[in-house]
């Protein structure tokens, strides 16, 4: 039987004028790869932003593994096991990739040499072994891209929420990323949340996808269910 790790009930936020989510309840299956979509605006990196207690919910409740984490501090939901990706890379670009993913490494090790070893075997992971001593600002995007998400990855979440990690990327990186995802969540057993405005690649890995409009719920199904949905298609082209 399917279990839910992660549970949103009625959540709801506001920003001043905005209704930015509208009473949106979903739940997340442990061990899915969950997409999700919308149009700029919709209340996507809000609904991320929410669950990590980074902006908590102006109301409503967000269960992860039986407990309501809606008020806890961003560390101790992270400590629980829910990381995320940042919308635009955020990296410390005067520090060597190693050291990057070291400095996310220091949160469950003990020393600075335990650190760099997870960090390498880490980097490795994501195909950046290549590149440990050469500082994140020389980094394509690509590879900045990736070393976020290695990043994330050392602090050994149960569920990862990605934000649009491949935004700018050709057609050969997001592949490349896609491929890395499906390991993660096949091979390290971490529970996805993608949010991605490429419908191709989400149609690729996603066992579900979320469509939000508007700060509302549109469809929750089978991608090619969403695909064909008439609200989502009305929300990404409009209609005359």
């Amino acid at each position: 039987m399917s279990t839910a790790i992660l549970k949103v009930v009625d959540v709801d936020q506001r920003f001043a004028g905005l209704h930015a989510l509208k009473h949106v309840s979903f739940e997340l299956i442990e061990g899915e790869i969950l997409g999700i979509i919308g149009p700029n605006g919709a209340g996507k990196s809000t609904l991320f932003n929410a669950i990590v207690g980074t902006v908590p919910p102006a109301s409503g409740s967000i269960w992860f593994d039986g407990r309501n984490i809606v008020g806890l501090p961003t560390h101790r939901i992270a400590e629980l096991g829910i990381a995320k990706t940042s919308q635009t890379v955020q990296v410390f670009d005067e520090m060597t990739a190693l050291d990057n993913v070291a400095v996310a490494a220091l949160l469950s090790q003990t020393t600075v040499a335990a650190a760099r070893a997870a960090a390498r075997g880490e980097l490795e992971f994501w195909g950046l072994d290549g590149h440990a001593g050469t500082l994140a600002q020389d980094l394509p995007l690509a590879q900045r891209s990736l070393l976020e998400l290695a990043r994330a990855m050392m602090l050994h979440p149960r569920v990862l929420l990605v934000d649009e990690v491949m935004a700018g990327l050709n057609e050969i990186e997001v592949d490349d990323i896609l491929d890395r995802l499906m390991r993660v969540n096949r091979e390290r057993g971490v529970t996805l949340m993608v949010i991605e405005h490429n419908m191709r690649a989400l149609m690729k890995i996603s066992s579900r996808i979320l469509a939000l409009d508007y700060g509302a719920v549109l469809a929750l199904g089978k991608p090619e269910d969403v695909s064909r949905h008439k609200q989502v298609i009305e929300a990404y082209l409009g209609v005359e």
